[in-house]
């Protein structure tokens, strides 16, 4: 255990900042899975507002640094073909 008061502090800022990571990064997976089955199911109007609420999660993960940039566009990239294809 840290005896710097500074090391203190910053450690209970990490996990203040792990856990809200790890809800946006639930949400975010949880959205992709839902688009994931729509797409599957052959919905298209279900999947194309699928698509714009789990871009819309994407983009502001990425823009707090919760998952990378590329990550949020390769998913998008790859959401939008899957949609296109349907």
């Amino acid at each position: 255990m840290a005896n710097i008061v500074s090391q203190i502090k910053r450690n209970r800022q990490a996990v203040v900042r792990r856990d809200r990571n790890k809800a946006v990064r639930s949400s975010l997976k949880t959205h992709l899975k839902k688009f994931r089955t729509l797409a599957d199911s052959g919905d298209v109007e279900a999947a194309s507002a699928a698509y714009i609420v789990a871009a819309r999660k994407l983009d502001k993960a990425a823009q707090r640094g919760v998952v990378h940039p590329n990550f949020a566009a390769n998913k998008k990239s790859k959401m939008a073909q899957r949609l296109t294809s349907l």
